[in-house]
């Protein structure tokens, strides 16, 4: 993305999954070569990787791919709009259905 993101700082994230309802922490950062991070859930903090930003009409376009290990071991793409202090899109784990993901700012 050319410019600055909007997308630094801590977000609480939800995800409304088929085993339930899912929260975490997620801080991005911007370390002047790109942007990059960790999301915090269930007692483990993973890296994000391949954070990508692109201008959307209707706010800034995210994606991002992070593993996890708990509940159990996952891969997980998000693709997410940011608009302002307010994120909406969706995460997918491998085949499993996409599931709706939300967050806020609470943090910048």
């Amino acid at each position: 993305m050319s410019g600055a993101s909007a997308l630094p700082g801590r977000w609480a994230l939800t995800m409304r999954t088929p085993i339930g309802r899912i929260e975490a922490e997620l801080t991005f950062v911007d370390d002047g070569d790109g942007i990059g991070g960790t999301a915090t859930g269930r007692a483990e903090t993973v890296p994000l990787r391949d954070v990508r930003t692109d201008p959307a009409p209707e706010g800034e376009h995210v994606t991002w791919d992070q593993s996890i290990t708990k509940p159990i071991r996952l891969d997980l793409r998000f693709d997410v709009v940011v608009t302002g202090d307010v994120m909406t899109g969706t995460s997918r784990a491998g085949r499993l259905p996409r599931s709706a993901v939300t967050g806020r700012r609470i943090e910048r």
